[in-house]
């Protein structure tokens, strides 16, 4: 019996350009899905980003990334995190198993105004703090450079970014 093709979808983007809200949303819509938020592999206080917290949360990613794809429970495996450099994107897909998998790289981007609400709007439920906004932005030019599918989320609602998504395949 063929085994059946997995869809491993990584999605990146700047902080507040809306990868958790999507990723969630697509968990909702493919069918056997599981969903991992790369933020929950690195949730530390204080966060420190040293050559040995950069190198454990790879590893942590990598660990539950091929577990999700070996397990015949699920047949999309979706991924969200910043995933600003090249590298970064390059790193983690060395190191898993996709020989089962089709692999969909997708960039979320956003206008510089939209990105300002959303971050305001989540400062104002506490939810970030007021300096991610500048970070954000500057990581922005970045995302253009990557070999990823852009999807511009400006002005687009959560369940229209999701379908964009779908239809990749």
């Amino acid at each position: 019996m063929a085994t059946r093709k997995k869809t491993l979808y990584l999605i990146g983007g700047t902080m507040g350009v809306g990868k958790s809200t999507v990723c969630r949303e697509l968990k909702g819509r493919l069918s056997d899905c599981v969903f991992l938020d790369g933020d929950w592999c690195w949730d530390a206080d204080p966060f420190l980003v040293t050559e040995e917290t950069k190198k454990m949360v790879i590893d942590n990613i990598c660990y539950l990334l091929n577990n999700f794809i070996h397990c015949t429970a699920y047949q999309h495996v979706v991924f969200g995190w910043v995933m600003h450099e090249q590298n970064i994107i390059d790193t983690i897909l060395k190191r898993l198993d996709t020989s089962h998998c089709e692999v969909k790289l997708i960039s979320l981007m956003a206008d510089e105004e939209c990105l300002r609400e959303r971050i305001n709007r989540d400062v104002q439920n506490g939810q970030r703090k007021p300096d991610v906004f500048g970070r954000s932005v500057a990581r922005l030019p970045l995302y253009r450079e990557l070999d990823t599918v852009k999807i511009d989320t400006s002005h687009k609602t959560v369940p229209e970014i999701a379908e964009e998504i779908e239809a990749l395949g």
